[in-house]
């Protein structure tokens, strides 16, 4: 089966092909992470942990496939407006994937179908 050729990574090293520069990789995040502040900083402390603990007791489900949900997801995005981060009503029960991936995604093109949708009563069964 072929594979991917090897390339070279801007900082001059030779990545196998498919894969990123571990260095260059590791740098880009710490540069990132710096930027963006750490999540106790973002207002993601200890009072989040709990008010996240306590919404997941009551809204098990993830509001876009129905699995069991493990993340609380601001339907609009707060970009530090505490009263917005802490408006229940602009909360949403998520599961990783989705909101790792669809989210980020409908994010990322300027809006998102996924806040207009409310949370789930149950799992969805498909037949």
């Amino acid at each position: 089966m072929p594979t991917k050729p090897n390339r070279i990574c801007r900082c001059g090293r030779v990545v196998p092909g498919g894969q990123r520069c571990p260095d260059c990789s590791a740098q880009w995040r710490r540069a990132s992470d710096a930027r963006r502040g750490s999540s106790s900083q973002r207002g993601y402390g200890s009072k989040w942990q709990r008010a996240r603990a306590e919404f997941l007791k009551h809204h098990h489900w993830c509001v876009t496939c129905g699995k069991p949900a493990n993340v609380v997801d601001h339907i609009k995005p707060h970009k530090g407006d505490q009263a917005l981060f802490w408006n229940r009503s602009n909360w949403q029960p998520m599961c990783d994937h989705c909101h790792s991936s669809t989210k980020q995604r409908e994010e990322n093109r300027g809006g998102s179908d996924i806040s207009k949708r409310r949370p789930q009563t149950g799992p969805q069964i498909f037949c």
